[in-house]
């Protein structure tokens, strides 16, 4: 009697993990087509973009570079409906955006957390590049807590950094974990590299909708610092008995910014705000809410082996880094 060898039955594993993600998810993908003004002020083709159904009440979240500017939003949904999008809300310093669709029958995706990612995880990301629809890839997570620049210049951290091949189109679709939960929303990609795709992470996600589902926008205060997520030196957390094994490092403090003016350096490690451990940048952005706009609270650093409590005033942003 024949028998799978090693290879082969690890291989039939993977492939029973990506198509059972993609038969969970793939009814609640969906294609978006959007129309831009021109300079003669006339409607013409502006792109088209990827996104996904996360209710049933016809919400759907993309990227805000997708929908952008846009005079027509068109939602094209997996079984061939087309349907006109109203945009809810867009907050472009996270690249997120909502939409809104009327149709019956909907398939929605669990938005979950990317708390539990490790690097090496295998995620699923489905989208829409070069308009082809419903294409589908896999690969591993490379890495957590990366920073890029949005379109507005500001700093988005706490990407997620993964190898599964992502192209023009793919924007706005969901990356997946093998239990076929959104982690992170596909945002960009590095052309011409390999393998480099970032996806914002689902925490980040779950701070913006409610926002943009109220107001139509994110009013936040912001330090003006660029950081990553890292563990920290275990002999420091016993020195000071800090609460966490993981802390923010600033890679950049941007000049004339609160954080500057309150002392942060770059090489900081950020372990605290306002009282409350920080260990990962998404705890930074939750704390960061329109209440602290104005208002002298401390920061939380290591800086080599001494503990500091910075004062910071943040300010309000909008659109800015």
């Amino acid at each position: 009697m024949a028998t799978l060898t090693t290879d082969q039955f690890v291989f039939d594993a993977y492939s029973a993990t990506v198509t059972g993600v993609v038969e969970l998810v793939a009814p609640a993908v969906v294609k978006i087509e959007v129309s831009h003004r021109s300079r003669r002020h006339r409607e013409g083709p502006g792109g088209a973009g990827s996104g996904f159904v996360f209710s049933d009440e016809g919400l759907v979240l993309t990227n805000a570079h997708v929908v952008a500017e846009a005079v027509a939003v068109k939602v094209i949904l997996p079984d061939g409906r087309a349907r006109d999008g109203s945009v809810i809300g867009i907050d472009l310093d996270t690249d997120l955006a909502v939409l809104k669709i009327s149709a019956d029958h909907l398939a929605a995706i669990r938005l979950g957390t990317a708390r539990a990612l490790r690097q090496g995880q295998l995620v699923v990301a489905i989208g829409n590049p070069f308009g082809f629809q419903h294409t589908v890839t896999a690969g591993v997570v490379s890495a957590m807590g990366r920073s890029l620049r949005a379109q507005t210049g500001r700093l988005m951290t706490g990407l997620i950094q993964t190898d599964a091949a992502l192209n023009p189109g793919n924007s706005g679709g969901p990356l997946l974990n093998s239990a076929g939960e959104v982690v992170g929303v596909n945002t960009a990609v590095i052309m011409p590299a390999q393998g480099i795709s970032f996806a914002v992470s689902a925490d980040t996600a779950h701070i913006v909708i409610p926002q943009l589902l109220r107001d139509g926008r994110v009013r936040r205060s912001y330090l003006g610092l660029a950081a990553q997520d890292v563990p920290l030196p275990r002999r420091l957390v016993r020195h000071h008995s800090l609460p966490a094994d993981h802390g923010v490092l600033v890679t950049e403090v941007v000049a004339d910014m609160p954080a500057r003016r309150g002392g942060v350096r770059d090489g900081d490690l950020i372990v605290g705000f306002d009282g409350v451990p920080v260990t990962r940048t998404d705890d930074l952005h939750r704390l960061l809410t329109s209440d602290r706009v104005g208002q002298e609270t401390t920061i939380r650093v290591l800086r080599g082996v001494d503990l500091l409590e910075l004062p910071v005033v943040p300010s309000e942003t909008s659109q800015r880094p």
